[in-house]
Order: C-alpha cells, then structure tokens, then sequence
C-alpha cells in the first residue's frame, strides 16, 4: 500500500479504536488529520472567540504550520496504530 492507502486506513481504523481517546489525543488526531488533507490552516482562528471547541481545534492544526502533508499522514498513521496497539 502507498502512503495515501495507509492513511485512508487509518482514518477508518480511528474510527473503531476499543476506547475513546482523551481531548489531547483527539485534537492530535484532529489536527494532523486536517494537516494531511488540506495543508497549513489559512484562517485567522474561529469566528465566535466564545467556541473554545473550535478555537483548540484550530490552535493545534496551527501549530502544525510547515510540517508536509506526507509527514502529516505518517505521524497520524502512527499514531493510530499506536492507539490501536
């Protein structure tokens, strides 16, 4: 399998993982899954400064500016395998 077949596993396999991950691992996931599929973020941050779900969610894919969408896809394919585990 390529890397884009690997990824696309992963996104299904993240889906039927045995436990919900905690907040932290679920922005991780979150932030390099948008990484992978759209690239670094190009807004400013959310528009209700009062939707803290969206201001995190958007602060950890920032934080993601630079890395390559292939890096993004291996680091989130590792990840959930390590989830998997």
């Amino acid at each position: 399998m390529n890397l884009q077949e690997l990824f696309q596993q992963a996104v299904i396999n993240s889906k039927s993982l045995s436990e919900k991950p905690d907040n932290e691992i679920l922005l991780k996931l979150y932030s390099l899954y948008k990484q992978a599929t759209e690239g670094d973020t190009q807004e400013a941050g959310p528009a209700n400064p009062f939707d803290f779900v969206a201001k995190f969610k958007h602060e950890a894919w920032a934080k993601l500016a630079g890395t390559s969408k292939e890096d993004a896809m291996q680091l989130y394919i590792d990840l959930v395998t390590k989830l998997k585990g």
